[in-house]
């Protein structure tokens, strides 16, 4: 990642003695213990934790779980042969039955002028609308495109060692992520109309494709936890890259290669093992500060993202909108002020838009938007 000097270097309290790099609750599916055991400082004296496994595919790909799918099995793990992730301690009727009165209750708390600082914390659900791809699914996955490089697991392209081996599996995965191939859509409107209403606190997104950005929510409201692609780097020694020579190249099927170090250069896109951005810490301001936590399209399974949710204070309310029960809502027993809506999450947050008499305004901001 770039390790240049930002604005946000002395707002975010951050403190250097502490490392906060991505992992997951699978880390060690797919770890061989004879590799890359320890941590290894770089010829640039950088210390990166070498780690082989990746969950980013959960991250990027909202799996396809209706209520009904929820299984009860050991949590957070995934079921062999299944394309979603396999559920614990909540059976389906309990999922629908504490979903029932969710939007409502929390719609009245936003016209009663209850909740002015909200958060919204958001995973790879909210893109499926807009068209980009899941990962597993036969013949149109993303990884079916991959299996010529032979990779010993799909989830090998997030892996940093293996990039810096083989970087070809992940520009040719990034060819398809890169933003402008695809736009915003409702999901991503009402988050920005929540900022126009002057609600917004922060979005906190997993998402890689630039479609929040792209959509007008301000860049002061947007914490892109896992990176983007809007700026590139030396992967080795940090150097700083043109991205729009970076996107060149990886789109001509070509290697970006930098310029001190003869290395290869990647978007600055957040691999396993990789510090967040340094603008991720504003949580430690943002959360304490909420009255109104909303989480969507987010497996919960990427740490220490998913771990957010739980920042909030106790009396603050949480409301999921999701296809199937996550995190502290796999629980049978949630607490008094969670809400959940199992279901399509682009229909729910029609629905909850209608419930507070926004439905016509995103329909028009979305059309003057893309008009423009």
């Amino acid at each position: 990642m770039n390790r240049s000097k930002s604005s946000w270097d002395k707002k975010a309290p951050y403190h250097p003695a502490t490392r906060v790099t991505r992992s997951s609750s699978s880390q060690a599916r797919h770890r061989n213990p004879a590799e890359f055991q320890d941590c290894e400082p770089s010829p640039y004296g950088k210390q990166r934790k070498r780690q082989t496994d990746s969950a980013l595919a959960q991250d990027l790909s909202q799996m396809s779980v209706s209520a009904t799918d929820v299984l009860t099995t050991s949590k957070g793990k995934m079921s062999k042969g299944s394309a979603h992730p396999v559920q614990t301690g909540q059976s389906p009727s309990a999922a629908k039955s504490s979903s029932r009165g969710g939007l409502a209750s929390v719609a009245r708390l936003v016209k009663l002028g209850r909740c002015k600082n909200v958060l919204v914390v958001a995973g790879a659900g909210i893109s499926t609308a807009s068209g980009i791809p899941d990962f597993r699914t036969p013949g149109t996955g993303l990884y079916a495109n991959l299996e010529k490089y032979n990779l010993p697991y799909p989830e090998a392209i997030f892996n940093i060692d293996y990039f810096s081996n083989d970087p070809q599996p992940f520009f040719s995965l990034a060819k398809a992520l890169y933003p402008g191939r695809h736009r915003p859509n409702y999901i991503h409107y009402f988050i920005r109309m929540l900022n126009h209403k002057g609600l917004l606190l922060r979005m906190y997104t997993q998402n890689i494709d630039g479609l929040e950005k792209l959509c007008g929510i301000p860049d002061e409201k947007l914490v892109e936890a896992h990176g983007s692609f809007a700026t590139a780097s030396c992967h080795l020694c940090y150097t700083a890259y043109p991205a729009e020579e970076a996107e060149q190249a990886i789109m001509n099927d070509n290697i970006p290669i930098c310029t001190f170090c003869a290395a290869t250069v990647k978007p600055d896109v957040v691999f396993f093992g990789e510090d967040l951005p340094q603008k991720y810490f504003l949580h430690t301001e943002d959360f304490p500060k909420a009255d109104l936590l909303i989480i969507m399209g987010t497996s919960l399974q990427i740490e220490p993202f998913a771990s957010l949710v739980n920042t909030v204070r106790s009396n603050v309310p949480r409301l999921l909108l999701n296809r199937h029960a996550v995190g502290p809502f796999e629980k049978v027993t949630l607490r008094k002020r969670d809400h959940m809506e199992l279901g399509d999450l682009e229909d729910t947050v029609r629905r909850f838009a209608e419930m507070l008499g926004w439905n016509s305004e995103i329909e028009e901001l979305m059309r003057s938007q893309e008009t423009e």
